[in-house]
């Protein structure tokens, strides 16, 4: 594996985190939004992420036996989680049915949580992963000197 493709993995795994981490901030900031412009309470989103290539056509063929199944990752799609709604009673709230009762997002803060310092590790991984690449990058033109 060439220094290219090992930074073209770490910037995969960066764009889907980030893309994670922005859905997660939303399901946070969401947990008591009983209104949205669609209707109806805030739903819980997931991220769908799958293996990809990192080669484009052309480089498929020049591919050595070591680095064939070499797989970046990339956001497949954004799901709405069908997750039931939280039923509270408040018959004072705008959004309250004729019985007083209030749906909210069934957002768990503590999955939340769990889910974001998940991601935040993985995109420490791969700034890691790229800063120990750009130092071995370093090197070898040092080398050249």
């Amino acid at each position: 594996m060439d220094f290219m493709t090992a930074l073209d993995i770490s910037a995969s795994g960066l764009t889907a985190d980030r893309t994670r981490m922005n859905t997660i901030s939303m399901n946070l900031a969401n947990v008591k939004t009983t209104r949205t412009p669609l209707g109806g309470p805030y739903r819980r989103r997931t991220v769908v992420q799958v293996a990809t290539d990192v080669d484009d056509p052309f480089s498929i063929h020049m591919r050595s036996a070591l680095d064939r199944e070499l797989k970046g990752v990339r956001v497949m799609s954004v799901n709405i989680d069908n997750r039931p709604l939280k039923r509270v009673y408040e018959p004072g709230h705008p959004d309250a049915n004729a019985d007083g009762y209030v749906f909210y997002p069934d957002i768990n803060v503590v999955e939340e949580m769990a889910h974001m310092m998940t991601t935040q590790r993985n995109y420490e991984a791969n700034v890691t992963t790229m800063e120990a690449i750009k130092g071995m990058y370093t090197k070898a033109l040092e080398i050249g000197k």
